[in-house]
């Protein structure tokens, strides 16, 4: 599968923002939530040391179904409605849950939104990199506890179009437009990794192992 570079990455993904926020007239930004479980940079670091280096598998198999989401979380409220309440700023729903207003900041790319259907709910570890690092082998039920897991930083508010832009890559192919959240996402990809006992690819870890190394603590 071709890569293409960091550089080349970053300037493609904020050259959308850019045109999208003339499109769309962005409001200021506004504190984020933030997905619970981060770990500490030393404790993410132990984690990438834990985790099995392996080959790329198969995606024979794959399908987005076999990751059920979004499920109903408690009452009318499913996993995607949870995230937009957490993520946001003064978000109010209707009887369906559903968010009619709010604003969501998006540390991926530095944006603000205020309409819920500007915003995606992003698997920090996509469903595919998942099956293709191991979950191909998890029972359904497994695979849907992994899709909708609000107990570490699996799911996390962001830009529509900069989620759809990352796909299913891994950090050796794409890491957030603004560069200065590769830690906390490196963390956050660690965590989910190591949680769930997926593997990682050589050129994925070293890539995890330079934007760790952009942590503080």
């Amino acid at each position: 599968m071709f890569r293409s570079s960091g550089r080349r990455r970053r300037a493609g993904a904020l050259g959308v923002l850019l045109a999208t926020t003339a499109l769309s007239g962005l409001v200021a930004p506004v504190a984020n939530a933030t997905p619970p479980g981060i770990p500490s940079k030393a404790t993410a670091q132990s984690e990438l040391n834990a985790l099995t280096v392996a080959g790329e598998g198969s995606m024979d198999g794959y399908s987005r179904d076999r990751f059920p989401h979004w499920s109903t979380v408690s009452g009318a409220c499913n996993t995607r409605e949870t995230v937009l309440k957490r993520d946001g700023t003064n978000v109010v729903v209707d009887g369906s849950c559903a968010a009619t207003s709010g604003r969501w900041y998006s540390p991926y790319d530095g944006a603000t939104w205020t309409a819920a259907s500007d915003v995606d709910i992003d698997h920090v570890v996509p469903l595919a990199e998942a099956w293709r690092s191991g979950a191909s082998s998890w029972t359904d039920s497994k695979r849907e506890s992994f899709a909708n897991d609000l107990s570490r930083p699996q799911l996390i508010a962001v830009t529509d179009n900069v989620n759809q832009a990352k796909g299913d890559q891994d950090p050796a192919s794409w890491q957030p437009p603004v560069s200065t959240y590769d830690c906390t996402y490196s963390k956050m990809w660690i965590r989910v990794k190591h949680h769930w006992g997926l593997r990682l690819q050589s050129a994925e870890k070293s890539a995890l192992q330079s934007m760790l190394n952009t942590c503080s603590s």
